[in-house]
């Protein structure tokens, strides 16, 4: 049975290509696939809310190692992010952490009433309680750098190089997550792409004729502002993009989810799903970061929200 081609099993024609994707070809890979993700769930995760979503990460953000959001400004990282640290904080009753957090606002768009808003509409249940929205709000403590310099002063003074403070800081977030057993979240911005950097990645595209036709359907110009080798060091990549008026998350980079991607509308209560079932990727929509036809504004019973 160990030995049992996948291919041989009946499964959907679908299911049978995420396996082949991964090298899964027996039923023994299989099983050590399944002890692998197993042993992930164990490890924990911080549930999104989002049942698709969570599904495909097996549980929600997990715990020790770095996910990261990936977007155009106003596209929904911040409501995302706001939406997290209100679960991270919640009763482990209501599917919470029950924890604290650290977060750190280098753009100043954390607002306090926006988190109120969503814990009220998300969970009337908690924060209708008197003194549950102060005290929830409590648990999340905000930082303000001025600058990376400023944010890493500190560090500097116990003796961190100088040298490749990126770098830097990369390994220390990604140690800090695997030690303390923590789920870490952190954001970035898209660039333009060079055509130099285009031409370099081979695995996006194979020329230069093709990335002029990928552009037009893809909008494959934009890129990850932070660059290849912070790609590197992130373990699962969620990138929030737009596509003809329709917002969507998708599973860029997993090891234990094919490429996916969630329709999305934000709402008074955060970031909506509007379909569990994922929409599978392949090609270049996987790595393509799209910006079409989204707008920054969003409005909530007459009032302006911007993302």
């Amino acid at each position: 049975m160990a030995n049992k081609q996948i291919s041989q099993m009946g499964l959907p024609k679908s299911i049978a290509n995420v396996f082949a994707a991964r090298n899964v070809f027996t039923a023994k890979a299989l099983s050590l696939m399944e002890l692998r993700v197993q042993n992930e769930h164990l490890a924990g995760h911080l549930p999104t809310h989002m049942k698709g979503l969570d599904e495909a990460l097996c549980g929600g953000i997990p715990f020790g190692v770095l996910t990261e959001l990936v977007g155009p400004a106003g596209i929904g990282k911040t409501q995302f992010c706001l939406k997290l640290s209100l679960l991270a904080s919640l009763p482990a009753s209501y599917g919470g952490l029950d924890g604290h957090v650290i977060y750190i606002d280098v753009e100043s768009k954390f607002s306090s009433r926006r988190l109120i808003e969503i814990g009220v509409k998300s969970f009337p249940e908690i924060f209708h309680r008197k003194g549950m929205a102060q005290e929830m709000a409590g648990r999340i403590h905000v930082l303000r750098p001025a600058s990376l310099s400023e944010f890493t002063e500190r560090e500097f003074e116990h003796g961190a190089p100088r040298q490749n403070t990126l770098g830097w800081h990369v390994s220390f977030i990604k140690s800090l997550a695997e030690f303390s057993r923590i789920p870490v979240v952190v954001t970035n911005q898209v660039r333009s792409q060079s055509r130099d950097e285009i031409c370099h990645y081979y695995f996006q595209v194979q020329s230069w004729n093709e990335t002029i036709e990928d552009r037009t359907r893809h909008d494959s110009h934009l890129v990850a502002a932070l660059g290849i080798n912070w790609a590197h060091a992130v373990t699962i990549r969620l990138v929030l993009e737009a596509k003809s008026d329709q917002r969507f998350i998708k599973v860029a980079k997993s090891p234990i989810s094919p490429p996916l991607a969630f329709p999305f509308n934000i709402t008074s209560s955060g970031i909506l799903l509007l379909s569990d079932d994922g929409i599978e990727l392949t090609g270049p929509d996987i790595n393509a970061i799209h910006c079409q036809g989204h707008n920054d504004i969003i409005n909530f019973g007459g009032e302006s929200l911007q993302c």
